[in-house]
């Protein structure tokens, strides 16, 4: 059975005790930190403080399977593997398995996957002195697992890896069963949710919108994917979506149905 988690990005400004209350009462046994100003992670966050708010989350019984960062590695500029290497420390110190990093880029479409290439390719060496993998969400201008893919093959590094972000691919016209075969082999992390409609991303529990979670499930069990899924309920972005706790309960009813 897949472990089961949430992202913080579903309880914006939570402080530890609450993400320990709501992993407590959801049957989650890991969080995905986001990793933001304001947020109980934050770029520039002393490494004091991330190690004992690692050191905490482990006495609470929790891993850390990502650090949703929001590094774009496609960005035109000279300080991405710097910021990647910030990273990386940080998710060391907290015992985050991966950075979960963006594509990014779009100001400067021409070069854009050469530069994904590259960044991640200089930044891989890093990430396995530190024990912790990059991992590349099907986000923004890397949308589907084909763009995804592409750029983790260029890299050619296994500590390199994808995240799949299960609306995404989706919505751009990309099937779970495409998605599935061209992740498989870089696939780190799942993000479930649910949506209105493919043009309509409010947040609405899983298994009462329109993405086929069943299908998706069906493909990782296809794949033998046994990492982690986690409930990416977007209420920093919706902030009139319900809270986190209510969602919870649906995310955990489509899991035990797949």
């Amino acid at each position: 059975m897949n472990r089961r988690a949430f992202s913080t990005l579903g309880a914006p400004g939570a402080d530890l005790d609450e993400v320990v209350r709501l992993a407590r009462t959801g049957r989650c046994q890991g969080v995905e930190l986001r990793c933001a100003v304001g947020q109980l992670v934050y770029p520039d966050m002393p490494a004091t403080e991330a190690g004992r708010l690692g050191a905490a989350l482990r006495r609470a019984g929790l891993a850390v399977p990502v650090l949703a960062s929001y590094v774009q590695v496609a960005a035109d500029d000279s300080g991405v593997v710097e910021r990647l290497a910030r990273h990386i420390d940080l998710a060391a110190r907290l015992g985050a398995a991966q950075v979960r990093v963006f594509g990014g880029g779009a100001d400067r479409a021409d070069g854009r996957r050469e530069r994904a290439v590259r960044h991640l390719a200089r930044a891989a060496p890093l990430a396995e002195a530190a024990g912790v993998g990059l991992a590349l969400e099907t986000h923004d201008t890397f949308l589907t697992g084909a763009e995804v893919a592409a750029v983790l093959e260029a890299v050619g590094s296994p500590h390199a890896g994808a995240v799949w972000d299960a609306v995404n691919p989706w919505r751009a016209g990309e099937s779970p069963e495409r998605t599935a075969a061209l992740l498989g082999p870089w696939l780190r992390h799942v993000q479930l949710k649910d949506v209105a409609s493919p043009t309509d991303l409010r947040p609405v529990p899983p298994g009462h919108g329109v993405l086929p979670l069943p299908s998706v499930l069906a493909q990782l069990g296809r794949l033998g994917y046994g990492g982690w899924i986690s409930l990416e309920w977007e209420r920093a972005w919706y902030p009139d979506a319900a809270p986190l706790a209510d969602a919870l309960p649906a995310f955990h009813r489509v899991l035990d149905a797949g």
